[in-house]
């Protein structure tokens, strides 16, 4: 059952890549130049209605929080290789799927390159964990953690915050 809410959940998120045009050469390349925000307005709108939610769920006892240690070396080291990756494709990988199922055959060399890399990560998982993975090694944090108080408390400030931002991109026409 879990993999058909996966499945569902796929669908209906590329469903809305494809409705939001997030997927379209421009607009990726828009987002790159910092001269198109619709990418990052879907995404910042994504992240602020799933992050009230899974607390929400969480609070309700129909889900467990299970938090992923900060570490930073990884961190940084994936962010790299994933802005190089979308540099050079104009697709990130969830674009790339949707842009592949639009008929979109160049978005299939990203494809490509994200089984290749994580087949290379899985490959190169024992030297990292040894090295990159332990590099700046921050542990279990939230930001609700770090400053002591309830999440109800900050998630209405990042809500506020993100609102703000779309404000200020389209006064800016971004």
């Amino acid at each position: 059952m879990i993999l058909l809410y996966g499945l569902f959940t796929g669908i209906l998120f590329g469903f809305l890549l494809q409705k939001g045009r997030v997927i379209r050469y421009d607009k990726q390349l828009g987002a790159l130049r910092l001269m198109d925000m619709t990418i990052v307005k879907f995404m910042l709108s994504h992240i602020l209605v799933a992050m009230a939610g899974v607390y929400l769920l969480n609070d309700l006892g129909l889900v467990k929080l299970v938090f992923k240690p900060t570490i930073l070396g990884g961190v940084i080291l994936g962010g790299v290789i994933f802005g190089i990756g979308w540099g050079f494709l104009g697709y990130c990988p969830g674009t790339s799927v949707a842009a592949l199922a639009e008929g979109r055959w160049d978005a299939l060399w990203g494809i490509l390159g994200m089984l290749l890399g994580g087949a290379v990560y899985a490959e190169a998982f024992p030297l990292m964990a040894e090295t990159v993975l332990t590099w700046g090694n921050y542990g279990y944090i939230t930001i609700p953690k770090m400053l002591g108080i309830n999440h109800w408390l900050i998630i209405p400030v990042f809500i506020i915050g993100g609102l703000a931002l779309f404000k200020w991109f389209e006064k800016k026409g971004l």
